[in-house]
């Protein structure tokens, strides 16, 4: 379809609506309508498996379902039918329900190298809680948190480092260092600039490249050596790495690790997992002063800790995780082949293990490009992808693997017009897409 012929009225007048009910007209600043083409901002309707349908009646493949949350596709019967059974036996109790033991010890099973879990509704709550604890059992006020990942939580700890630092005062944001991704010297370094002040260091174990060789063994190596605790962000890279994520496959173990996204297949849980001495001072069963970890009235609603057993169930038994890579690398080819074939594989560029892929739009002179980004969304939407990544879910087939290497085809001869031109503009029907973090709206 021409993106001329492509509206969304339905859409934008839901778009409109939500804007003056809610805050940036979405519940996640990564599903804002300023992150999509002017105009062209879907509003969901329902999702079945790899397919989403919108409230115009289109019907798209969607990946990086549900902020890579939906790892199963949406609606996975075995996970539907888990937390329909919890429904009818009620949902939150007054006390602990025997839901909370049969969870951790799937969990604990599923992810040996910790100790003990503690389950909470989102990411923030179980990354802050980790770096409370670690400030807690060091004594220490500073966090060094890896400069080169782009999230860790909603938080003052967090967002006072990224230009959303609104309402955040200095000092809180100044107890934050950062340290570059792979860079041992560098990481010492500050470790030795701040002796004895820094509490933990927080990264994700992998991001679009792989670790360099004995990295992760060498931070963790650097944190006992500094007596800091080491935490492993492993929201993205649970389940999408290993089963027991990205320190079950690389075999480093941290202090700390956070898991959350894949784990309930769209459905509210995350976990703060790891070594029982740490974990242990935010219970009942030691003598020292007390850890507010983490105490949330929805953190174990039977529901949702159904569907993160269910779907840990179906990774080990379907074998989702080498799917998810199997299908990765099906779409990474395909779309590295249909830029190369339309003159442009300089330019659109596919990044990230197979099971976590995300897409680069590059401009003339191969810098990054949110006008060659917008462009590259409109034709994908008006071929039926919604795409603001290219991470895949296990419900997707062959045939809509094939079906979105086609459409990127189509949107690289477009990009190559516009390359030729050296101006997107004529092509991208409005404002470009914004970033997420910035600092004016």
């Amino acid at each position: 379809m021409d993106t001329e012929e492509f509206l969304l009225p339905r859409s934008r007048a839901a778009n409109e609506r939500l804007h003056a009910l809610v805050p940036g007209g979405a519940h996640t600043y990564a599903k804002g309508d300023d992150q999509y083409p002017e105009n062209l901002a879907p509003v969901i309707s329902h999702g079945r498996g790899a397919h989403v349908w919108d409230v115009d009646g289109n019907r798209y493949i969607e990946y990086g379902s549900g902020l890579r949350s939906v790892s199963l596709g949406h609606a996975h019967p075995r996970v539907n039918e888990a937390v329909r059974r919890e429904l009818d036996r009620g949902t939150n109790f007054v006390r602990p329900s025997v839901m909370e033991l049969e969870a951790a010890e799937r969990f604990l099973a599923t992810v040996p190298t910790a100790e003990m879990v503690k389950f909470t509704k989102n990411g923030s709550d179980a990354t802050t809680a980790a770096v409370r604890l670690a400030r807690a059992v060091t004594g220490r006020p500073r966090v060094a948190i890896c400069g080169d990942h782009p999230f860790f939580s909603v938080d003052d700890w967090f967002i006072g480092t990224t230009p959303m630092s609104a309402g955040i005062p200095t000092a809180t944001t100044e107890l934050t260092v950062a340290f570059p991704y792979g860079d041992l010297a560098a990481t010492e370094e500050l470790l030795t600039r701040y002796q004895d002040e820094i509490a933990c260091l927080i990264l994700e174990p992998a991001g679009h490249t792989e670790p360099p060789p004995g990295y992760l063994t060498g931070l963790r190596e650097l944190a006992d050596r500094h007596g800091c605790v080491l935490i492993f962000d492993e929201m993205i890279t649970g389940f999408r790495w290993s089963e027991a994520g990205a320190q079950g496959l690389y075999g480093v173990v941290p202090d700390l690790s956070t898991f959350g996204k894949a784990l309930g297949n769209g459905f509210a849980v995350s976990a703060l997992a790891g070594r029982r001495e740490l974990m242990e001072r935010g219970g009942l069963r030691h003598s020292g002063d007390r850890v507010f970890l983490l105490s949330t009235t929805h953190g174990a609603e039977t529901h949702s800790l159904a569907a993160a057993m269910a779907v840990q169930a179906t990774y080990a038994e379907e074998g989702i995780t080498a799917r998810l890579h199997a299908l990765g690398e099906r779409l990474a080819a395909g779309v590295r082949e249909a830029a190369a074939g339309m003159g442009v594989a300089d330019h659109v560029l596919v990044r990230g293990r197979a099971s976590n892929l995300v897409f680069a739009t590059l401009d003339e002179n191969g810098r990054p490009s949110q006008p060659y980004r917008t462009l590259f969304l409109r034709r994908l939407l008006a071929g039926g992808v919604l795409a603001p990544s290219f991470v895949v879910s296990s419900a997707l087939d062959d045939a809509d693997i094939d079906q979105t290497v086609d459409v990127v085809a189509q949107a690289c001869t477009v990009y190559r017009k516009a390359l030729d031109a050296a101006d997107p503009t004529p092509w991208l029907g409005g404002r470009p897409v914004k970033p997420v973090f910035r600092r004016l709206a």
